[in-house]
């Protein structure tokens, strides 16, 4: 039996937008955070700090977020002291339909 592969017709723009929000979600903490915020928006880096499962030191959970931030993908506002994290363009929670669909992994 022959499989056939299909044309895609992607731009180097768009495999290059693509490559980025892979590269920049492709922890697995940082697709835990995306799991969390799904679910609940907007959400404190103290309570985000207190669902996640993975033991991660608040330092390093900030970082993760300052990442995904300054790439597109959450947005952030301060309300006092603490600053709240919500999923810029809620498209990118495709990838987890992908991720359940896919026989590859």
């Amino acid at each position: 039996m022959t499989m056939t592969r299909g044309k895609r017709n992607l731009s180097f723009e768009k495999l290059n937008k693509v490559a980025k929000i892979l590269k920049t979600i492709s922890h697995p903490v940082r697709l835990e955070i995306l799991e969390i915020l799904e679910q609940e928006e907007p959400l404190s880096v103290s309570v985000i700090r207190e669902r996640i499962k993975a033991e991660v030191e608040q330092s390093m959970l900030s970082h993760h977020l300052i990442k995904m931030k300054d790439n597109g993908i959450l947005k952030s506002y301060k309300k006092g002291k603490n600053i709240f994290y919500s999923i810029a363009d809620r498209r990118v929670l495709k990838i987890f339909d992908c991720m359940e669909s896919c026989d590859a992994v």
